[in-house]
């Protein structure tokens, strides 16, 4: 995407600073909640990141937001391990949500709707902030579902850093909805494939623990989430660590 306007529509999609030293991509599926990968949420010494450490630029592009947020509290599948060995229980489990501590109410930043997982063969595209297009995102539009499988889809998307809990859209009559959320890069033989989680229940698992206080310290006295929708086995593959 060259410029702001070829990217507008994808300004809901934005860029995820954690801790000052790395980055993932999220997108938002409601005015104030974004979906993106649980494994986002820890560092590298598997400790789970603060809320003050993370922050959400929304359609980030060349040193400029359309909107910049703070975040409330972060949440992640609770049966995410992110000690636990790659496998498709891992990625299955991959996904979490961001509350922001103030929703974002703008024309031109419009929250995308999630759907159902994609049949095999299926044309996506991922949207994703990479390390080496850190800057602006990139839409890669040749993608196919090569294997959709309960605890994961395979995907013939090249993705690397930095496109961890990027978005995978499908595209319909009813315009671009979120099907997964890239968890990791992997390889089937010797082609680079990218490993998603299908949403479906997760994401109301997730909101159900949030609606019940998690991410929040014990004992604290919070208002309640308010999340509107938005306007719009043996895999083959070998794992490659996030």
């Amino acid at each position: 995407m060259e410029s702001r306007q070829d990217g507008r529509a994808w300004e809901a999609v934005g860029r995820l600073e954690l801790a000052g030293t790395a980055f993932c991509t999220g997108s938002l599926i409601t005015p104030n909640l974004v979906l993106t990968a649980a494994h986002c949420l820890y560092n590298e010494a598997g400790e789970l990141l603060a809320p003050e450490d993370i922050q959400f630029l929304a359609g980030w592009r060349n040193g400029r937001a359309a909107a910049y947020r703070r975040v409330r509290r972060a949440v992640a599948h609770p049966e995410y391990d992110f000690t636990a060995e790659p496998s498709p229980e891992r990625v299955y489990f991959d996904i979490a949500l961001i509350e922001l501590q103030h929703p974002i109410q703008n024309t031109t930043i419009i929250p995308f709707v999630t759907g159902e997982r994609p049949k095999v063969g299926e044309s996506v595209g991922v949207v994703s902030y990479a390390h080496n297009r850190s800057e602006a995102p990139s839409m890669q539009d040749t993608c196919e579902v090569m294997s959709a499988q309960k605890t994961l889809l395979i995907m013939s998307c090249s993705v690397d850093f930095g496109s961890s809990g990027s978005p995978v859209f499908a595209f319909g009559a009813q315009g671009a909805r979120i099907v997964s959320v890239v968890s990791s890069k992997a390889k089937s033989g010797e082609q680079p494939v990218s490993l998603g989680a299908p949403l479906e229940a997760q994401i109301d698992a997730i909101l159900g623990m949030m609606a019940q206080g998690a991410g929040f310290p014990e004992g604290s006295v919070h208002r309640p989430l308010r999340a509107e929708a938005g306007e719009r086995k043996d895999t083959g593959a070998k794992f490659i660590r996030p």
